[in-house]
C-alpha cells in the first residue's frame, strides 16, 4: 500500500497519458479540440517556471555558499561525482545511439505542428558559447527562451548575495521566501496536470499518430537495458576498484534493502537512511559517508544523467537534429548538467526539459513531451540514483584512504 502511495502521481499522470494518446487515437484530427485546455496549462507552467527558477536557485546556492563547506574530502568527491556522470552519460550515449527512439518519425508533421519561438544559435562556437550563457539586455532573463542564462545569473547572485556579510541574512530570507511561494503556486497548477497534459497528448497523437507512443516504448526499454547493464556491470566495477573481489561481495551483500528502499518510495532522498547504514557495512568510513551519500542525494545522480541522454536523444530524433560529434558532445554535457545540478533544485526535472529544448533552439512547447519520460523511467532512474551513492562513497573511500568502519549500523544499533 505504501508504495502504490509513493508510486500515485505517476499512475495518475500516465492514465491521463493513456486516456488522451487513446482519444487522440481513435477521433484524429478532431481531439484538436482539447489542444486550447493543454495549452492552458502549458501557458500557465511557462508563466510561473521563471520566477520559480530565479528563486530556487539563488536560494540554493546561497545556502551552500552560507555554510562555508570545505574538508578534505571535497577533492576526491568532486572527482567520483564527475567521473561516474560522465561514464553514465557515455554509456547512456552509446546506447541511444545504438537503438533510435523515433527512427521514423515524421519530423515535418511535428516542426509545423509546434511553432518554434527558441533564438536560434549561429555563428562561430564562441558566439554560440555566448549567446548560450548570457544574455544581452537584462529583460532577455524573463523569458522562458533563456533557461541557461537565467540560471547562471541565479546562481551568481545567489553566491554575492552570502557577501554582503551582515545584511546577507535578509536576502536569503528574501530568496527562500520568493522560492516557497513559487513552489506552492506551482503545486496548484500541477493539481490540474493529469487534465492539461491528458488534453495536450491528445491533441497532439490525433495530429501525429502513435509514432511518439512507439518511441515512449523503445526508450523505456533501451533505458531498462542500460540502466540494468550499469546497475550490475558498472556498479561492480567501482566495488571492484574500491575493494577488490572483496569490495565486490560486500557491496552486493549490502546494497539490495537500498535499492529494494528505492523501488518502494520512489525517492532518493527517502533512501538516505538504509544507504548510510550500507556504506558501514560495506566497509566506508563514517566521515567518508556522512558527506557522500547526503551530497550526492542532491547533486549526483547517474540515473538521472542517462535519463538526460534519453531525453535529449529523443529531442533529436522529434526535430529531426543531426547527431554530429559536435552535437553530441553538446548531448552529454547537457546530461550531465542534468544530472549533477538540475537535481539539485525542487523543480529540477521541468527546468531540465526547458533547458534541454532552449538550448538546442527547439520550441518550448514540446516540454510535455519531455516531462513524459521523466516518468516513465523515475523507478529504474531512482534506484540508479539512490545505489549509486553507495558505490561512490566506496569510491571516495578508497582515494581518500580513509580507515575502514566498524561495520555496524548506526539505525540497527539504536534501535
Amino acid at each position: 500500500m505504501n508504495a502504490l502511495k509513493s508510486y500515485r502521481n505517476s499512475l495518475i499522470l500516465i492514465g491521463a497519458i493513456v486516456i488522451g494518446a487513446v482519444i487522440g487515437l481513435i477521433f484524429k484530427d478532431r481531439a484538436t479540440v482539447l489542444q486550447p485546455i493543454g495549452d492552458l496549462f502549458l501557458n500557465a507552467m511557462f508563466m510561473v517556471v521563471t520566477p520559480l527558477v530565479f528563486f530556487c536557485i539563488a536560494a540554493a546556492v546561497a545556502g551552500i555558499a552560507g555554510t562555508k563547506r570545505v574538508g578534505h574530502l571535497a577533492l576526491s568527491l568532486v572527482g567520483v561525482f564527475i567521473g561516474t556522470s560522465l561514464i553514465a552519460g557515455i554509456l547512456g550515449l552509446i546506447g541511444f545511439m545504438l537503438v533510435p527512439v523515433l527512427a521514423h518519425a515524421d519530423v515535418a508533421a511535428i516542426t509545423a505542428l509546434m511553432s518554434s519561438d527558441a533564438p536560434a544559435q549561429q555563428g562561430t562556437i564562441g558566439a554560440q558559447l555566448v549567446g548560450t550563457f548570457t544574455v544581452s539586455d537584462f529583460a532577455n532573463l524573463l523569458s522562458k527562451k533563456y533557461m541557461l542564462p537565467l540560471i547562471v545569473f541565479s546562481g551568481f547572485l545567489g553566491f554575492v548575495a552570502t557577501r554582503l556579510e551582515d545584511r546577507s541574512a535578509g536576502v536569503v530570507r528574501f530568496f527562500n521566501t520568493g522560492r516557497d511561494l513559487m513552489l506552492k503556486m506551482m503545486s496548484y497548477i500541477m493539481y490540474a496536470a493529469p487534465i492539461g497534459i491528458g488534453c495536450y497528448f491528445a491533441a497532439t497523437i490525433g495530429q501525429l499518430g502513435g509514432q511518439i507512443l512507439q518511441g515512449y516504448l523503445t526508450g523505456f526499454i533501451t533505458y531498462t537495458v542500460i540502466g540494468l547493464v550499469y546497475f550490475f556491470g558498472v556498479f561492480t566495477v567501482y566495488a571492484l576498484i574500491a575493494g577488490g573481489p572483496a569490495g565486490i561481495a560486500a557491496f552486493w551483500k549490502h546494497i539490495i534493502p537500498t535499492a529494494a528502499m528505492s523501488l518502494a518510495t520512489c525517492s532518493s532522498a527517502a533512501c538516505i537512511p538504509v544507504s548510510l547504514d550500507a556504506t558501514r557495512l560495506m566497509g566506508v568510513s563514517k566521515p567518508v559517508s556522512d558527506m557522500t551519500v547526503p551530497l550526492g542525494t542532491n547533486v549526483h545522480k547517474e540515473g538521472s544523467v542517462i535519463g538526460g541522454v534519453f531525453k535529449v536523444m529523443f529531442a533529436f530524433a522529434l526535430f529531426g537534429h543531426a547527431t554530429t560529434p559536435a552535437s553530441l558532445l553538446a548531448a552529454l554535457g547537457v546530461a550531465l548538467l542534468v544530472g549533477t545540478t538540475m537535481v539539485a533544485i525542487p523543480v529540477g526535472g521541468m527546468v531540465a526539459e526547458l533547458m534541454i529544448l532552449t538550448i538546442f533552439g527547439f520550441p518550448p512547447q514540446a516540454m510535455p513531451i519531455l516531462l513524459v519520460i521523466s516518468t516513465i523511467i523515475d523507478p529504474m532512474a531512482t534506484m540508479l540514483n539512490a545505489t549509486g551513492q553507495c558505490s561512490s562513497a566506496m569510491l571516495v573511500n578508497r582515494f581518500t584512504h580513509e580507515p575502514a568502519a566498524t561495520k555496524e549500523p548506526e539505525l540497527v544499533a539504536a534501535a
